[in-house]
């Protein structure tokens, strides 16, 4: 796949919300994080102590392991943290061991082309499947920056060192990563910069648990509310 190299800025900004996908929660079941005695507010509905911080980016996070072995998996919740900088939480996964172990990564974005793919790698345990990534027919280039590969089907991929690892009881951590560099496939660039329509890069919507692509453009950052002051 045909790289260029982007700056790091430019990487930072397609961030935005951070810890790991979860799993569905059964709402049947009752939710036990507060015991206060809830009020309600005008018309709206309560909805309890749940999380409602969404859509969060579905972020494919690559690393090696000690054989080698490419290995990726889905993570949401995760998000800038400083300018030139990412973190994320995860609980125990081969991902965790192979962080601790190279301390880098690679960090990509699942996009609608391989919503089936991305989806099973949040599924599959790189503990039970060797080789996910051969096991969906993707392919990968070893990062000539981090020792972590870099997904070729995926057009993005941010190549980043490990700068803290805050361990989590049950062999979880809470990750800081620093972007090296970023690669991009041009067929995503307009005007030398990354073009979000043409990365076209999943949501994941934790309310529904239902992926969803990025709509139109419907107002500029620092612009549109120009007209209130």
């Amino acid at each position: 796949m045909k790289q260029t190299i982007l700056t790091l800025a430019a990487a930072a900004l397609l961030f935005g919300a951070c810890g790991t996908k979860q799993e569905p929660v059964n709402e049947e079941q009752p939710n036990n994080n507060t015991t206060m005695e809830l009020k309600n507010v005008n018309e709206r509905v309560n909805m309890g102590a749940k999380l409602y911080v969404t859509p969060q980016p579905a972020l494919m996070i690559a690393t090696y392991d000690a054989e080698g072995n490419p290995d990726v998996m889905m993570a949401a919740w995760g998000g800038q943290y400083e300018g030139n900088q990412v973190c994320f939480q995860l609980s125990s996964h081969k991902t965790t061991d192979n962080l601790r172990l190279n301390k880098a990564f690679t960090l990509s974005y699942a996009d609608a082309r391989t919503v089936a793919e991305s989806d099973y790698f949040g599924i599959a345990s790189g503990r039970d499947v060797k080789d996910k990534v051969a096991h969906v027919g993707f392919h990968c280039t070893k990062s000539a920056n981090v020792n972590a590969p870099i997904i070729n089907e995926y057009p993005l991929a941010m190549e980043c060192k490990v700068v803290e690892m805050i361990e989590r009881d049950g062999g979880g951590a809470f990750v800081v990563g620093e972007i090296v560099n970023a690669v991009a496939d041009p067929a995503i660039l307009t005007d030398g910069k990354i073009d979000i329509k043409k990365l076209n890069p999943l949501v994941w919507d934790g309310s529904s648990f239902n992926y969803y692509t990025i709509a139109d453009s419907v107002g500029k950052a620092w612009n549109s509310g120009m007209k209130l002051k």
